[in-house]
């Protein structure tokens, strides 16, 4: 099978000659088009004429013979930002223009700016703050580095969510941060106004879009964001378990003998704080399980220092609180939704049941999508294991009980 890209069109129009393809052979979007443009035709090597505006080749699916599916390309690098996927593949875009908002030109949100910049996978970043100033500032020095990262995104800063316009994600990271003394309950108050109004103008603003909630405290505002936009909750998701995961995975990094962070294979679930849960029974190091790498004394104080490292952050710091995991983390689930990785993540979801929660946000196992959450994963959990994720669900349901009402 060969890949025809535009080049080889232009090639064949210089020559004059028709661009002959082979019945498996993959001929882009963005090759059609010039090949429209240039009048150039395009057809199989046996001479049968393939128009320009023809769909991808079907090919018969091995798994079911009876079944005919539209060829998807190798690579989603083969298709120009925002053009259509062929055979009906892409979602529904209509209202989106490939662009990705970040609403905070704080820390948190400079970094994951920065990270989905660098990916080079959006037509445009745009850093949304109230000091318009701020945003455009670092908008500016940030697309400053596209020659010395290699991006072609563009990327702005404006004052409002409106000025930034329709986008496909739009990552919220505006609030209060936390303070030396403070717990992330402390910040309900303010970030839950904050959060509800952003909710409420970003369903206004950009009506398809995912969103994906870093402000604290994490669970109760991304089921306030929920609850604000009117979205489908498999729309609105909360960052923090991919952040766990990480600090839980270089945490145990620093113990001897446990390799490399990315060697370590577990999961943050729970809520992003006192009740988070770890199950050490599935978590391995270099594949051997993780109890027999670590000292099950060192593990649980591993664990311990995970749940605080937020507070241990902040109390190092001083007068600031964590932003470049935060803000990596936020990237990543982004990405991971754009170019559907299929990876199982930790990540704040609507519980449905599974695990025998519901109607409650908190982190649990999922699978993303370019439309948000694709799916719960239900993953083996020792019986204790199960019961910490259920107590974490009471505790944060609680917590969303007294919360004060935002209008």
């Amino acid at each position: 099978m060969n890949v025809w890209g535009a080049s080889d069109v232009d090639a064949a129009a210089a020559r004059g000659a028709t661009l002959r393809v082979g019945p498996r052979d993959v001929v882009t979007p963005l090759a059609r088009e010039r090949a429209r443009e240039l009048g150039v035709t395009i057809a199989d090597a046996d001479g049968i004429d393939r128009p320009a505006s023809s769909p991808a080749t079907p090919v018969p699916d091995l798994a079911d013979r009876g079944t005919v599916h539209t060829m998807r390309p190798p690579s989603p690098a083969l298709f120009r930002r925002g053009a259509p996927l062929p055979g009906g593949l892409a979602p529904d875009r209509s209202g989106g223009t490939e662009r990705v908002v970040v609403v905070g030109a704080g820390h948190v949100g400079m970094i994951a700016a920065m990270r989905l910049a660098d990916a080079d996978v959006f037509d445009e970043v745009v850093l949304v703050d109230i000091d318009e100033g701020r945003a455009a500032g670092i908008a500016l020095d940030l697309q400053h580095t596209a020659a010395l990262s290699d991006f072609a995104t563009r990327v702005r800063g404006v004052g409002t969510v409106e000025e930034a316009g329709p986008a496909d994600y739009v990552v919220i990271t505006a609030g209060r941060p936390r303070q030396p003394g403070m717990t992330r309950a402390d910040l309900v108050s303010t970030n839950a106004a904050i959060v509800g109004d952003l909710a409420r103008r970003v369903a206004a603003t950009s009506p398809r879009a995912v969103v994906v909630v870093v402000t604290n405290p994490l669970d109760e505002m991304t089921q306030h964001a929920w609850t604000s936009s009117g979205f489908p909750s498999s729309r609105v998701l909360g960052m923090a378990g991919v952040l766990d995961t990480a600090r839980f995975q270089a945490l145990v990094a620093l113990e001897d003998g446990a390799g490399r962070a990315r060697s370590v294979d577990a999961i943050a679930l729970g809520s992003h704080g006192e009740e988070m849960v770890i199950p050490l029974s599935r978590a391995t190091a270099g594949g051997r399980p993780l109890p027999q790498v670590v000292p099950p004394v060192r593990l649980n104080a591993v664990v311990d220092r995970a749940r605080g490292s937020g507070g241990e952050v902040v109390g190092l710091l001083k007068t600031g609180s964590a932003f470049l995991a935060p803000g990596m983390s936020a990237a990543r689930m982004v990405l991971a939704m754009v170019r559907e990785s299929d990876e199982v993540m930790s990540a704040a979801v609507l519980a449905d049941g599974s695990y025998g929660i519901r109607d409650v946000y908190l982190g649990l196992p999922v699978r993303l999508g370019r439309q948000g959450l694709r799916e719960i994963v239900t993953i083996p959990l020792a019986p204790e294991e199960l019961a910490a994720l259920r107590e974490a669900g009471d505790r944060i349901r609680e917590r969303l009980g007294a919360m004060p009402r935002a209008s």
